[in-house]
């Protein structure tokens, strides 16, 4: 930007104050500062917007690249490819479609599981010995099981 030293600034200032006076210079000073923070920004913008488009043309000249690399790459496999079914065709000799059999599929079993029956992996045994729960209780059961007792 401008290079300004601490002497012109000082210049600067008293001929502002000479000219536009002690009251109108501090609103002076500030549209100034808000013009110069525009132009600023102004300026950051236009250089991120060429970098950008640098970068973009770098990348669409990487982009170009790596495609002819990878065509090369496709080209080079599709003939190496071609070239082994040429000499697989000579060295298995000519076969006609008659003599293969059709492919055939495994046929569809059920699989007979019973996925309603619950099986846990603790024995009932256990259950009943330790007092575990293995039916649930409604509302009234579960107060009708736990009521106290009287003693008459």
């Amino acid at each position: 930007m401008i290079d300004l030293g601490l002497s012109k600034m000082a210049l600067i200032g008293v001929v502002a104050l000479i000219v536009i006076g002690p009251e109108k210079l501090p609103r002076v000073a500030r549209t100034v500062g808000t013009l110069l923070g525009k132009a600023q920004r102004y300026v950051n913008d236009v250089k991120a917007e060429v970098n950008r488009s640098m970068e973009l043309d770098e990348l669409r000249k990487m982009k170009e690249n790596v495609e002819t690399a990878a065509r090369d790459v496709e080209q080079s496999v599709r003939s190496g490819a071609a070239d082994f079914e040429k000499e697989w065709s000579d060295a298995v000799g000519p076969s006609s479609p008659a003599l293969q059999e059709p492919p055939s599929y495994p046929e569809y079993r059920h699989p007979r599981k019973k996925w309603r029956l619950k099986q846990g992996a603790t024995p009932h045994w256990y259950k009943a010995r330790n007092g575990i729960r293995t039916r649930a209780l409604s509302g009234a059961a579960r107060v009708a099981r736990y009521r106290p007792k009287k003693f008459d």
